[in-house]
This record gives C-alpha cells, structure tokens and sequence, in this order.
C-alpha cells in the first residue's frame, strides 16, 4: 500500500533570519499597497476638490457679470447716486477682473471671493431699492407735475374763454355806445353859404351830418374830427400840430369842433376854411368823421375846375 502524501506547513524561512527578511518583505509590500491606495484616493480628492473650486469660480463669474449687467440698467437722474452707482460698478468690475486672473485658486481665495460677492450682492440691492424708491417718487411727482399742468391748461383755457367773452362783452359795449354820423354829407361852399361845385368859388368846405341818438355813451363834451383827403390822397391841414388820438396811434386831421352831446339827437355842422394852402385840385374828395376815438362815418364830394 502507498503511504498518504504529506502537506507541507506554510514557512516563512528555515531560518530566523529568512523569516525576518520575509516578514519585512511582506511588511513593505503590505504598505506599497496602501501607500498606492491613500494616493489613489487622495489624487481622486483632490481633483474633485478642485472641480468643485473651479465651479465655484465660475458661479462667482456668473453672478459678478450678472450685477455689472444689473447696474448697466439702473438708470437715475440723481447725480450724487448716479456717482455712487459708478463707483460701486468699478468696484465689481475690478473684482471680477481679480477672479479672472486667477489660474488655481485655493479653498481660502474662493471663501474669501464669495464674501466680497455676497457683500457687493448686498449692496447692489440696496441700491436697487433706493433707485426704485426714487424712481417711484420722480413717477409719482411726474404724475402730480401733469395733473398741475393739465389744470393749469384748464385753467388758462378757461380765462381765455372769459377773456374772450369779456372782450366780446366790451366790444358789443362799444358798439351800444358808438355814435353814428347820419345823413353824412360834405360840399364845397362860398361866402353866402351856397353849394358850389368849382374849386376855384369854394371858400369852404362844409361837413354836416345828425349825431345819432344813444343812451347808453358816455354824456357832455365831445370832439368831433374830420379828415378830408383831397384826391391825390394828400390830407387837408392846416398844422402838423393838428393831431388826434386813435387806436394806438396820433393822426392828423382837417378839422375839430366840440359839442355838447346829452343822448339825444344833435346835428353838426364842421367847416374848413379854404385859405389857398393847400391848394384844392379838382376830382373826389373823402371824408372821415371821428368821436371817441371810433370813425362814426365815411363820405365823399366832387370838385370840378
């Protein structure tokens, strides 16, 4: 019969000594093998730490682009906050500029980023909230700046209309006062006071005509005038002094002669004296007559040779 194969025991030697070196052999190789896994997973670590910075980075960017773009769009007409909008604009743009440059930042630089951020983040929205308050305030004095306005439109509209009714008030006043020539004639006369139609037996000229009853004009003493334009058109006067008012200017005239005027009807007779200068011509002559500053009526006569 064969005898039963002995198993060899495990051994790490014959010896002490070959024990020893293979102790220490498996030892080293036991802390190779960890050596390369803490590697390993510190390489692993680390990358994820810096993918993880480099986000970070890159949402500081984001947000940092994002408030530049947010102060683009805050629009105030206040110098002194337009200023500061500026300046806290400069601050974030520099900020910014800084993130940007840096290639490999460390976990202390991006804490240190994201403070500043949430710092600036805080102070945009302050200013946020006074621009809008302020453009609230402008809207709402713009608001109350138009309704003044359109009342004062109102307003001013309404005193054109009196204005206009006052004026037309006074106008239709003026026209109840103003007194009329009737029966306006005019005629050149001789030294006995008879019509003549040559220019060279007119002495005078003689201008009547009934001043028109009227209640309502002011009573007493009135001026009449009467301009007589010869038909050249050249006036008949006797002074440059010889002047009148009326409208905004003084004009000339032939003739003046006051009456007493009580309302009622009164006929007037206004001569000019034919002394040779000026000279009478033959043709159509025209005559005004003036009271109270209104021309109350117009006629006209032939002279012949």
């Amino acid at each position: 019969m064969e005898q039963p194969v002995k198993k060899k025991k495990f051994s790490l030697g014959e010896t002490d000594k070959d024990r020893r070196n293979n102790l220490i052999i498996i030892f080293l190789a036991l802390l190779l093998v960890v050596v390369v896994v803490v590697f390993f997973v510190q390489r692993s670590e680390n990358r994820r730490i810096f993918e993880a910075l480099s986000l970070e980075k890159s949402n500081i960017q984001t947000e940092l682009n994002e408030m530049v773009v947010n102060y683009d769009s805050l629009k105030t007409t206040n110098d002194t906050l337009a200023r500061e909008l500026e300046v806290a604009q400069t601050k974030v743009k520099d900020l910014l500029l800084e993130v940007g440059q840096i290639k490999k930042a460390s976990y202390e630089q991006i804490a240190q980023y994201r403070e500043e951020v949430n710092t600036l983040r805080g102070i945009m929205r302050n200013y946020i909230a006074q621009v809008d308050s302020l453009n609230r305030r402008n809207a709402a004095l713009m608001k109350e700046n138009m309704e003044v306005k359109e009342s004062m439109a109102q307003v001013e509209s309404k005193n054109q209309e009196l204005q206009k009714e006052k004026e037309h008030l006074q106008q239709k006043v003026r026209q109840a006062e103003a007194l009329e020539a009737l029966d306006l004639t005019a005629t050149g006369i001789n030294s006995r006071g008879k019509d003549v139609e040559s220019v060279r037996r007119a002495e005078q000229i003689k201008v009547s005509f009934v001043l028109s009853k009227n209640i309502t004009t002011k009573r007493g003493n009135k001026n009449i005038y009467v301009r007589i334009q010869k038909p050249n058109q050249v006036l008949l006067q006797k002074s440059t002094n010889d002047l009148f008012q009326f409208e905004d200017l003084k004009i000339p005239y032939s003739a003046m002669r006051e009456v007493t005027y009580e309302g009622n009807s009164l006929p007037v007779n206004i001569f000019w004296d034919n002394t040779g200068e000026p000279e009478l011509i033959p043709g159509t002559y025209t005559v005004d007559v003036f009271v109270d500053g209104n021309n109350i009526g117009t006629t006209t006569f032939e002279l012949k040779r």
